[in-house]
């Protein structure tokens, strides 16, 4: 069995992992499929870069998270308005934002009162998450393990998804 050959086994080998994986990034069967599908003509186009003593899966599950965050940008990327117009028309046009309307302050003031309603050891290190602090930021700031303050941000998302399950 020559080299080519053994490559190409150990890749559809792995078919049902990379379809795993690929639902896991997508959520989405059919982007999982097209995933998959990407991946495995990338793979074999690539072979011959591929270094014999490398971890196979690793390097196969490699190629496929690069290609989802790629297209993941372009998606971003093309649906990035550019306003072209003389009098940047388009930028001067009302956003809904959500939050103006009143069933987007009543959404809000759920959520806030939600969260004020966590005790101090939940409520301060999930409202310094939710404002841009880093975990190991809030840790230092809380003097705790940094493993005290993930569980503890978790154990808060977990509790306000469970008391606002209604807005889903």
């Amino acid at each position: 069995m020559n080299e080519s050959t053994s490559f190409r086994n150990k890749l559809i080998g792995l078919q049902s992992n990379l379809m795993n994986f690929a639902f896991q990034l997508t959520s989405n069967r059919e982007a999982a499929e097209d995933l998959v599908q990407d991946t495995t003509l990338k793979v074999l186009d690539n072979e011959s870069k591929y270094v014999d003593n490398v971890n196979f899966k690793g390097w196969v599950m490699t190629i496929m998270r690069n290609i989802f965050i790629n297209n993941y940008r372009r998606q971003v990327r093309s649906a990035t308005i550019i306003d072209t117009t003389e009098d940047l028309y388009h930028l001067n046009i009302c956003q809904e934002s959500g939050f103006e309307n009143p069933e987007g302050t009543f959404a809000t003031q759920e959520i806030t009162k939600a969260i004020s309603e966590f005790s101090d050891e939940y409520r301060v290190p999930f409202s310094m998450y939710v404002a841009g602090y880093k975990y190991s930021e809030i840790a230092e700031e809380m003097h705790l393990p940094l493993g005290t303050v993930k569980s503890r941000i978790f154990f808060a998302r977990k509790r306000l998804q469970e008391t606002l399950k209604d807005y889903r």
